[in-house]
């Protein structure tokens, strides 16, 4: 079906894209035609918002939402950015001299995974993919509950984070309709909390996704997704893994609302997020909200993306990325200052690194518990290795 993508506006906190496109109406579909006459044509219209605060250059592009006007708010959203940087880094360092698995950074993207732990309720539940640091941490979990994770370790998957949100998911989209069965949940118990289920841009081209995304419009399930288009899906890049102008279009066949937002402008996150959780906390259904970022690091840490990334693609976007953004913002309003920028960033750094030893100093689990978690009863096949193993006893 064909269909026009309007500019998006550059200078203003929200604009609209349009796109419309022509199809048979259902009646006309049934009705049996005589040969020759031509369908009968509908439009069909919407339109993709676009939401953006901060610019690149740190500056306003308009007036700022209420909460963005509170100093403490806009250092504590700093903080948590630093915070997850830090971590980040650290973590990269550890899978670089041995000490941790295979690692996924999120460098370039943390105002999103920051803007959703900002403004979700404890109430809420979390069913992240894999780079959602920035909300795990502002949820209770601890860095070294993480680092495990990815070291290899059973006991990173429960944490100290809110109770009842879910592990990380590391297959594709896997965990969406998950997600929509949480949010069911919350409906058929009519309790006023929301699911928030992370994806990134190549989830949206599998059937999870959708199918998840149909029964949230079918049901109004509250359930919120936030698609992080960091404009790759490993080495494949946005363009050539959906013909779909935007990623928030996708909604609209499920009949659930759709909308763009600059992921590197945490204000604009934080504002569109909770606004979507507020609608479907008081029974406005679902939503999407395709954040806008760019992928600064190696898909993983087993990856190497100069050799499908353009150098100067990469560079460009260093200029957009959203803790540059909101520094430079804080320093020209007077919020921030040297001493202050200076001492956040030790907090941060002292965290990271005490929780980077509490890992360390951690005692490795025996071989034999990777039996611990196969089946809730273990086959007497399996007891017999599980045993062979307790025997032996652990490495020297």
């Amino acid at each position: 079906m064909p269909w026009t993508r309007l500019r998006q506006p550059q200078h203003s906190n929200r604009g609209e894209d349009a796109a419309h496109v022509t199809d048979t109406p259902p009646e006309t579909r049934r009705a049996a035609r005589p040969s020759g006459v031509p369908p009968v044509k509908t439009v069909a219209r919407f339109s993709i918002g676009f939401t953006r605060h901060l610019l690149p250059d740190g500056s306003a592009a308009g007036q700022l939402p209420e909460f963005a006007r509170d100093p403490e708010t806009l250092l504590a959203l700093y903080r948590a950015i630093w915070r997850t940087r830090l971590f980040d880094e650290r973590a990269v360092k550890l899978q670089r001299t041995g000490r941790l698995g295979t690692y996924a950074s999120s460098l370039g993207q943390e105002a999103v995974s920051v803007a959703i732990g900002h403004a979700m309720r404890s109430e809420d539940v979390l069913v992240p993919m894999y780079r959602d640091y920035g909300t795990q941490l502002q949820r209770g979990v601890r860095m070294s509950e993480l680092l495990l994770y990815w070291g290899g370790d059973e006991r990173g998957m429960y944490t100290h984070g809110e109770g009842q949100d879910l592990p990380i998911s590391v297959p594709v989209a896997s965990h969406a309709p998950h997600a929509a069965g949480v949010a069911y949940a919350f409906r058929l118990r009519r309790e006023p909390r929301v699911a928030v289920c992370t994806v990134g841009d190549g989830a949206t081209s599998k059937g999870d996704f959708y199918e998840a995304l149909n029964a949230a419009g079918t049901w109004r399930l509250p359930l919120v997704f936030v698609v992080v288009n960091n404009q790759w899906a490993i080495s494949v890049p946005r363009a050539a893994q959906s013909g779909a102008g935007t990623l928030a279009q996708k909604a609209i066949a499920a009949g659930v609302p759709g909308e763009q937002v600059d992921g590197n402008d945490v204000i604009a996150a934080r504002e569109r997020i909770a606004a979507a959780l507020e609608n479907a906390r008081n029974g406005g259904g679902p939503a999407l909200i395709e954040a806008l970022t760019y992928r600064l690091c190696d898909h993983t840490t087993a990856d190497d993306a100069s050799r499908y990334r353009d150098k100067a693609e990469l560079e460009a976007r260093r200029h957009e990325e959203p803790l540059v953004r909101l520094r430079r913002y804080l320093f020209d309003t007077g919020v921030l200052s040297e001493a202050v920028d200076q001492r956040i960033r030790e907090q941060c750094d002292e965290e990271v690194e005490m929780e980077a030893g509490l890992y360390l100093e951690t005692e490795p689990l025996p071989p034999h518990s990777l039996f611990d978690h196969l089946y809730a009863e273990l086959p007497s096949s399996f007891r017999a290795q599980r045993d062979a193993l307790r025997r032996r006893g652990s490495p020297p």
